[in-house]
């Protein structure tokens, strides 16, 4: 048996095509077998009926779908909906649907837990379990689009569980399965990595010739405060990443989630805006969830708001983001603690929190 899902689209057409041609099926089936996959995805082969009875029970049986398991699904009064994905081994993944507008912007998982421990967030906090295959990456997509082709998401970020690039092959194929047309066609530049900035794979995202938007998580503008915050300054420091950007054609955002009392005092925004000019970059202001680290506070709106004014003025893009999901587990890594650790909340159980 071989996981379609998981392999590189040219991979999995090379696979079809010498099974279909094994089987003495014509070459035109390899055109209608493959789309199933990604581009008009199904559940199962047996709902794939442009193929003959005979052809899908085979396919069942070499190539069976192992797609994700709904575990909860919450669904927060401003439209905000997280999905908890039940995995093989009974662990669990994230992803967050955000509504906006005709936008719609999914937020994926790359690895079970991450082993960065950023102090803000609670994925950091449960620790690395492994690295998502491409397909359960990619599937978190597929998902969505199975439960309803409408709410099929227009924009995806790397931004849920885990560090993208400490899983590099595994999401170099999956953005190749969102971007191509064989996939999900989802254009490039509404497709974004965020990292905190493994360099050497940084090198590899940057050779890519697809305009894949890149965020940097900073969240501080000095080597020591970021080391407070971010134990990752050790192996990968503050100056080589920001060294790293130049490799890059498209321009690039700076990540800051906006910490009361640790990073939000003027002067570092003056320290900020003096890293963000010269890279013409834009820098997302994102307030801290109070579920991602209990032990932290929120920057209170008043010093955010002089924060993002004190960027501007000194020439620099800056955009203070509003915390979505707040009446829900939205925090990243947070509803797989409650459920999984916690048991404070049932698996299987549909939860909303205000309308739908």
């Amino acid at each position: 048996m071989t996981d379609l899902l998981s392999l590189p689209l040219h991979e999995a057409r090379a696979v079809v095509e010498q099974w279909t041609a094994e089987r003495g099926e014509p070459a035109y089936r390899v055109r209608q077998i493959l789309p199933r996959l990604w581009e008009r995805p199904v559940r199962s082969w047996d709902e794939a009926t442009d193929l003959p009875a005979s052809l899908r029970t085979a396919l069942a049986e070499r190539f069976p779908f192992t797609g994700l398991t709904l575990g909860t699904h919450q669904i927060s009064s401003d439209g905000t909906q997280k999905f908890l994905w039940l995995l093989a081994e009974g662990d669990a993944i994230e992803s967050v649907l955000i509504p906006e507008g005709k936008r719609r912007t999914l937020c994926i998982s790359s690895q079970v837990g991450c082993a960065l421990g950023c102090i803000f967030c609670a994925t950091g906090r449960m620790g690395f379990r492994r690295n998502l295959s491409a397909g359960e990456i990619a599937s978190q997509v597929r998902e969505l689009v199975l439960r309803d082709p409408v709410a099929r998401p227009t924009n995806v970020v790397f931004m849920g569980m885990g560090e993208p690039l400490l899983n590099w092959p595994a999401v170099d194929a999956a953005l190749s399965i969102l971007n191509h047309p064989d996939g999900f066609g989802i254009g490039a530049r509404h497709i974004t990595v965020s990292t905190v900035g493994i360099v050497p794979q940084l090198a590899q995202l940057a050779k890519r010739r697809e305009q894949f938007r890149l965020a940097i998580s900073l969240h501080a503008p000095t080597p020591a405060l970021r080391l407070e915050l971010m134990p990752i300054e050790k192996k990968y420091g503050l100056a080589e990443v920001l060294a790293a950007l130049q490799q890059f054609r498209r321009r690039v955002t700076l990540e800051y989630v906006l910490i009361g009392g640790r990073n939000d005092a003027p002067e570092l925004a003056d320290q900020l805006a003096a890293l963000a000019a010269p890279l013409g970059a834009l820098v997302n202001l994102l307030p801290l969830h109070p579920g991602g680290a209990a032990d932290l506070t929120p920057s209170s709106r008043t010093r955010m708001l002089a924060f993002e004014r004190r960027l501007k003025a000194r020439g620099v893009e800056a955009v203070l983001r509003r915390s979505r999901g707040l009446d829900i587990s939205a925090a990243c890594g947070q509803l797989r603690v409650e459920v999984l650790e916690g048991g404070r909340r049932k698996v299987g159980a549909e939860q909303h929190a205000g309308v739908e």
